[in-house]
Formats: C-alpha cells, sequence, structure tokens
C-alpha cells in the first residue's frame, strides 16, 4: 500500500475514543501519552497494543519554514519510505504541524488475545478507574499506526488554537504596556 491509502484509512479509521484533558504546552515540551490499540495482522480476532508517548516540543501558531521531524515513528522500517518523503507528502497536501520535532517513544508492544472492541472496553475503564487523565486511547489500523498518532497529536494542536491565541494576544497586550 502506497503512502496515500496509508493516510486515506488512517484518516477514515482512526478513533480516539479518550483523549487526554490537557492541550499541548505552547511554552516548553508536552508528554502526549498514548494507548494505541489495531486489530493485529498476524492472529486474527487479536488485539495489538502499543504503549507509548510522543514528546511534542513548543507547537508554535507562526510555523517556521523548516519542515517538522518525526522520531520514533519507523515510517522506513514499516513502510518503506524515508521521512523525507513523509514530510514532502504532508507540505504537498498543505499539512503542517505546529511544531518542528516529534519524537514517539513507544515503551510496551505486545498482544492481546481479545478482540479490539473488548481490549478497547478494558483498556478505557482502566484509566477511568485510574482517573488518568493524560493518556489517550487511540484505535486504528495496524499498517499505519503512525499516521493515526500524528492524526491525534494534529488533533489537540487544533482543540487548543484558540485558547493558545489568546494567551499570545493577551502576552503582546501586556508587552505594550
Amino acid at each position: 500500500m502506497d503512502i496515500e491509502q496509508l493516510w486515506e484509512k488512517a484518516k477514515s479509521k482512526t478513533e480516539v475514543v479518550r483523549s487526554r484533558v490537557n492541550g499541548l504546552a505552547t511554552d516548553s515540551l508536552t508528554a502526549v501519552p498514548y494507548i494505541f490499540l489495531s486489530e493485529s495482522a498476524v492472529n486474527e480476532g487479536n488485539t495489538v497494543v502499543r504503549k507509548g508517548k510522543i514528546i511534542v516540543e513548543r507547537p508554535l501558531i507562526v510555523l517556521p519554514r523548516d519542515l517538522p521531524q518525526f522520531e520514533g515513528f519507523d515510517f522506513e522500517e514499516d513502510l518503506g519510505i524515508s521521512q523525507e518523503f513523509v514530510q514532502t507528502f504532508f507540505l504537498m497536501r498543505g499539512i503542517r504541524f505546529p511544531s518542528l520535532k516529534y519524537n514517539n517513544m513507544v515503551s510496551d508492544l505486545e498482544v492481546d488475545e481479545n478482540s479490539l472492541f473488548k481490549c478497547a472496553g478494558k483498556h478505557k475503564k482502566m484509566l477511568e478507574r485510574e482517573e488518568n487523565v493524560t493518556t489517550a486511547l487511540v484505535l486504528g489500523p495496524d499498517e499505519c499506526w503512525q499516521l493515526s498518532l500524528l492524526l491525534y497529536v494534529a488533533s489537540l494542536a487544533g482543540r487548543c488554537m484558540r485558547t493558545d491565541i489568546m494567551k499570545l494576544l493577551n502576552g503582546l497586550y501586556r508587552e505594550d504596556i
């Protein structure tokens, strides 16, 4: 499958079951922990569970001309495409990420013998029981998990844009006084 097909699949099949409460910090690093679930391509009926976090460096409203850097997403290894190709792919579609650097760190990769539906319910209940408001629960296709996670992070940035712009304007107003 080429990157265009993978992108379309990620856009149509990614589901954020539970998002983090807070947005992205505008003045520091933000760790975005996640649990990503997908149906196993190898064992039908099983679920692949990826746990990790994406470190987003200062999402900027005014973007520099440089292209974003994606580390730890294994584009080359899993999809056979270079990071530069992914950057160009997004650029050609007018997609801009509000930061220069995204570093994905998968801390745990396992297979759950339950269906995706049961596994999602189990993890959602666990997060609620722990009152965990920082970890997201995201479902998507296994073959394009990287793109699904980038869609989730981009949605966080979009969700916070109005508040971030107000903070920026208030800061500029205070500097003028």
